[in-house]
């Protein structure tokens, strides 16, 4: 199925491994959230907040995302969507949360820059984008056929299987009623998240495709980049010497 990027498959190849930790930290990281919005962010003075940052703690969720989780509860993150073109003019979205718009912007334009990209204006590349309800689950959930019929029954759009895992399309507006039917009939869902999903892709090969890569990995590292999506696709043998 066209429109999707290698980089969402590597991803999700690469979650796929760490998804039971994965899920551990989304719950922490939602109840400190949640804690801190109801009862202020001073761990001291929020009982419930100080139980759910100890509880992070004891599963070794790293002390920023403690920290960022705090300041979402409380209002003192401010999220805002980039975008830009990365090397052979590739599209690139990046979804934002950050306390210092500033920093950021210059972190990423520095990126960019140093894989052979540039920042762009609003809507510049939102426009080769489709937002998408997509549903993860693991290859081992069950036959391709049976999963793909069961996506389906539960109102799906569209369905591909990929090395490890299944996707599942959906309305952004019927995400959650396709999630909560596949797991009512017994699915174990990966994630349920709405995505900017590529039109069509641009191929890449060579060093314009080694550094794509380098740039997704470097922006995926950033601690403010919440969500990254681009239109970039390229070779085996290139995933190979990345």
């Amino acid at each position: 199925m066209a429109g999707h990027s290698k980089w969402a498959n590597i991803k999700h190849r690469k979650g796929a491994q760490d998804a039971k930790r994965g899920k551990i930290f989304t719950k922490i990281i939602k109840e400190i959230t949640v804690a801190a919005r109801l009862g202020g962010g001073d761990i001291d003075a929020n009982p419930r907040l100080r139980t759910a940052v100890s509880n992070g703690k004891s599963n070794n969720l790293p002390i920023d995302n403690i920290s960022r989780a705090i300041k979402k509860g409380t209002g003192d993150l401010e999220g805002v969507t980039y975008e830009g073109y990365g090397p052979g003019g590739v599209a690139i979205i990046m979804d934002i949360i950050t306390d210092n718009k500033n920093r950021t912007v210059a972190e990423v334009r520095h990126l960019l820059s140093k894989y052979g990209g540039n920042l762009g204006e609003t809507g510049s590349v939102a426009w080769v984008f489709d937002k998408k309800g997509q549903i993860i689950l693991d290859s081992k959930s069950g036959d391709e056929d049976v999963v793909f019929e069961a996506a389906l029954e539960a109102g799906a759009d569209d369905f591909e299987a990929d090395d490890g895992f299944y996707r599942v399309t959906t309305n952004p507006t019927t995400l959650i009623d396709v999630r909560d039917s596949m797991e009512n009939s017994g699915y174990e869902i990966q994630s349920a998240e709405i995505e900017m999903v590529p039109k069509t892709l641009q191929r890449l090969e060579g060093k314009e495709a080694q550094s794509a890569l380098k740039l997704m990995d470097a922006l995926e590292d950033n601690d403010d980049i919440n969500k990254l999506y681009s239109n970039f696709d390229v070779d085996e043998e290139a995933l190979l010497q990345d």
